[in-house]
């Protein structure tokens, strides 16, 4: 029998909470509840791993494919574990509910985890820390990557001096002691970090709601792993991309997206099996109960774009490894539990290696009613039970905001000629919320924003944009009963409660 199911798509950060970001604690757990309440099965999220000022705290740029971001700590749960006390917390400030103030909430959770950390040191769970470390293999080169990172600010790995540049066991050993009490300090926040975590986790699977986790193809230059992987990536021996990663002009941009993350020697991977793409997909799998790959398409054939040029335009499609590493990644597990972003350009192998280790890929309603009506895949009518059906994402704009600012007179005259009446603008985001609960698609997944009806200005995010993305916070009040009790309305009436 097939099993239907929905949920929404929120990042933690948006969560509602007093320290200027959500994170972990109360508030998630509450969201858990209101996704129970709602019938909703299912809680897709943003990756979850460190973020940067420098790449305006894009989940998707990270320095680590490993490691958790310290800002969605719970100052609360710490409290609770005995790190914190009730007086550390007095002195926060009050930040605007509305939106993500990164960099004073980098300030505050950096003061409350540097005041943990010294309650950590006098009285250390070392044996809970060594178990940590031990089945967390790539901490170390994190905490030490994090620990130069900090200490030479501003500049990248490949600019740190030589030895350590290229790793001398000795450069590695000499910073190692150097940089001892501030290599503890990033093992603390990740300990912390996985600790609340599978608490959340814990209480998500009693709830009986799954989580959705989502991996970048690529990794930033600057990054841990790419730093302790050279090898693995298309660098100079100065460490210096030879190619950079992007994608050829599309719906978000006529010029292409230059990405600029080096681009993988896949040759190298081959030769010990995809050894640390299958250790990041496992630890991911620790996390999360299923893993949308992003950028499915780059694992088939990805856009190569020579070094140093000013846009994507002049790159080239290069094949890529996805049929041996898929085949691989099965050996490990009996059925894949990946979702393929097949958004943008799709050809027919990538269609083909989805169908061939049975992937699902995602239909988004606000590409529907385009040009290709009403042929076009988008379309409820040409869904397939093994597809996501969304709304929207975290790139487009929100359903009420797409109507009012982007979608032009024929698009809307496609919508209500489908829906089979005109509707006000403010009831089109439920109306699409319908529609994607009617689909055959197995799995539906809502955006939070499209859930409260909300308009453009509560867009997550805006590609090829660096400014103002990643900050728009829920309110406590969005979770209301009145709200569940609508949601678990349309999940039962469409089999997926």
């Amino acid at each position: 029998m097939m099993v239907r199911s929905s949920g929404i798509l929120l990042h933690p950060s948006s969560l509602p909470g007093p320290f200027g970001i959500g994170d972990l604690g109360p508030d998630a757990y509450r969201f858990i509840d209101f996704l129970s309440q709602g019938g909703q099965h299912l809680w897709q999220l943003l990756p979850v791993t460190p973020t940067e000022a420098g790449a305006g705290h894009s989940p998707y740029h990270s320095t680590s494919t490993f490691a958790g971001n310290p800002l969605l700590i719970s100052p609360l749960l710490l409290q609770e574990q005995g790190w914190l006390q009730s007086q550390d917390l007095k002195r926060a400030p009050t930040f605007a509910p509305e939106t993500v103030d990164y960099a004073a909430a980098h300030r505050l959770k950096l003061r409350l985890l540097q005041r943990a950390f010294a309650r950590f040191q006098i009285n250390p769970p070392a044996d809970e820390l060594r178990a940590f470390e031990n089945t967390h293999a790539w901490l170390e080169d994190y905490a030490l990557f994090a620990a130069l990172n900090d200490h030479y600010r501003g500049r990248q790995w490949n600019d740190w001096p030589i030895a350590l540049r290229d790793r001398k066991p000795e450069a590695l050993k000499e910073a190692a002691r150097t940089f001892a009490q501030r290599i503890l300090y990033f093992k603390m926040a990740q300990f912390f970090f996985f600790r609340q975590w599978d608490g959340l986790r814990d209480y998500g699977r009693r709830k009986a709601v799954q989580l959705i986790g989502d991996m970048p193809i690529y990794m930033p230059l600057h990054s841990a792993d790419v730093w302790s992987h050279q090898e693995l990536f298309n660098l100079t021996a100065a460490g210096k991309p030879s190619a950079v990663s992007g994608v050829p002009p599309d719906y978000f941009s006529r010029s292409g997206q230059l990405w600029g993350h080096p681009l993988y020697r896949w040759d190298v991977l081959r030769r010990d099996g995809y050894a640390w793409w299958i250790e990041r997909v496992l630890h991911h799998l620790k996390l999360f109960d299923r893993i949308r790959v992003d950028h499915f398409r780059g694992l088939v054939a990805y856009w190569e774009v020579p070094a140093g040029a000013r846009t994507a335009i002049n790159g080239h499609w290069v094949p890529g490894p996805a049929a041996d590493l898929l085949t691989r990644l099965s050996f490990r597990m009996t059925q894949l539990p990946l979702i393929a972003e097949d958004l943008g350009t799709i050809d027919a192998d990538v269609r083909e290696t989805m169908q061939r280790f049975d992937l699902p890929g995602m239909r988004v309603l606000l590409f529907a009613f385009g040009g290709d009506f009403p042929k076009g895949s988008f379309l409820p009518h040409n869904h397939v039970p093994n597809c996501l059906a969304y709304t929207g994402t975290h790139d487009n704009n929100t359903a009420l905001g797409w109507f009012e600012e982007e979608a032009g007179a024929s698009e809307r005259r496609r919508l209500f000629s489908y829906l089979g009446r005109q509707v006000p603008a403010g009831e089109i985001p439920w109306e699409l919320i319908r529609l994607a609960m009617q689909s055959v698609a197995r799995t539906v997944i809502i955006p939070l924003q499209d859930v409260l009806a909300l308009g453009g200005g509560a867009r997550m995010n805006r590609p090829a944009s660096r400014r103002g993305n990643w900050r728009w916070r829920a309110q406590a009040k969005d979770f209301s009963a009145d709200t569940a009790a609508r949601l678990l309305e349309m999940a039962v009436t469409y089999g997926r409660a």
